[in-house]
């Protein structure tokens, strides 16, 4: 199969995927047992004028007919209207998406460092102490719930010790830079305003740290089981019988064959760094597009909830298809 043949079929399965999640979203948010127009309009609204709002928002068509203005809009990438802030939900996903990439991206970067260099050094030592203590911090990254872990980084490092800021972007007195990209640390970069980017970087080390832990738990089990099995292979024992020193051997022929399953999981770990930022974003203050799902779905906002949602899989969706081109291209069997 030639790599064209390769990337229609995977953008096939993407579509695929984001109709079945289309699908699986409007069926729960018409399922929940509430009106979102009489929690729009209040208790005491008239019913005619219920009956206006729900003809106006098309909530008294049918529901294959409501699916399909749905899917129809989303396609050209258009949610409807919030009915919390009155915007186009697109909008105002461009708004708020730029927060959560900026957390999502610190935190991959620290866990890409951590998680690589954990797995690396678990594997070189192998069942030693440094070893047993990668598997004891793997296992809590990815069994703790990450508002547990928020609550308690929150109370230590802002609270009792306070050396850390608690919540939101920047503190109140900052002014935020000049929006290019929406993300503070390189709006602030591009300006200039170094004083912001240090200021916006302080705010974003805990919830990041928070995000990544069980993003770094994952990809340290996965370096270490990738190492071990690159470290028992043929080729590894030949160039260490050749008199190759060890560093050579261990960080320029065993480390970058055992990468391949790493950048598969830190694909797949972006993406749920994505979808995983609801609570941490709830927990901080975050104004990201997870918490923007949280608040529209306390207030009934169908259109911000389906459409922010269906957004992040389309990210994770895109995510996994990066990740399965730079896999081709790494090692052309996967093509098959």
């Amino acid at each position: 199969m030639n790599f064209a043949a390769f990337l229609i079929r995977r953008l096939i399965l993407m579509a695929v995927v984001l109709f079945g999640v289309a699908c699986i979203v409007f069926v729960i948010a018409h399922l929940i047992p509430a009106d979102p127009v009489g929690a729009l309009l209040g208790g005491n609204a008239p019913a005619h004028v219920v009956d206006e709002m729900r003809a106006k928002l098309g909530y008294d068509q049918p529901l294959i007919v409501q699916f399909g203005r749905f899917i129809s809009g989303a396609v050209r990438a258009d949610f409807g209207t919030s009915l919390r802030t009155n915007k186009p939900v697109m909008e105002d996903i461009m708004y708020y998406f730029p927060a959560t990439m900026e957390l999502a991206l610190v935190a991959i970067i620290i866990s890409i460092f951590l998680g690589i260099t954990l797995g690396v050094i678990s594997a070189i030592h192998r069942n030693k102490w440094i070893d047993q203590f990668s598997r004891v911090f793997s296992i809590l990254g990815v069994s703790m719930p990450v508002f547990w872990i928020g609550l308690i980084l929150i109370l230590v490092f802002y609270f009792r010790l306070d050396w850390l800021p608690g919540a939101g972007r920047l503190s109140l007195f900052t002014y935020a830079p000049p929006r290019v990209t929406g993300m503070y640390l390189f709006d602030s970069a591009l300006a200039g305003q170094w004083s912001t980017f240090f200021e916006a970087l302080k705010h974003i080390l805990l919830p990041a740290i928070v995000l990544g832990y069980s993003a770094t738990a994952s990809v340290a089990r996965i370096t270490r089981a990738s190492m071990l099995d690159v470290l028992r292979q043929d080729y590894i024992r030949t160039a260490k019988a050749k008199g190759l020193k060890r560093k050579v051997v261990t960080y320029r022929h065993a480390l970058k064959n055992s990468l391949i399953p790493t950048v598969t999981i830190i694909g797949l770990v972006f993406g749920s760094l994505l979808e995983g930022a609801v609570l941490t974003e709830t927990v901080f203050s975050w104004p990201g597009l997870g918490r923007y799902i949280t608040t529209g779905l306390l207030s009934l906002d169908y259109p911000s909830v389906m459409g922010g949602t269906l957004y992040i899989a389309f990210i994770y969706c895109l995510a996994n298809l990066i990740v399965d081109i730079i896999y081709a291209l790494l090692d052309p069997r996967m093509r098959m």
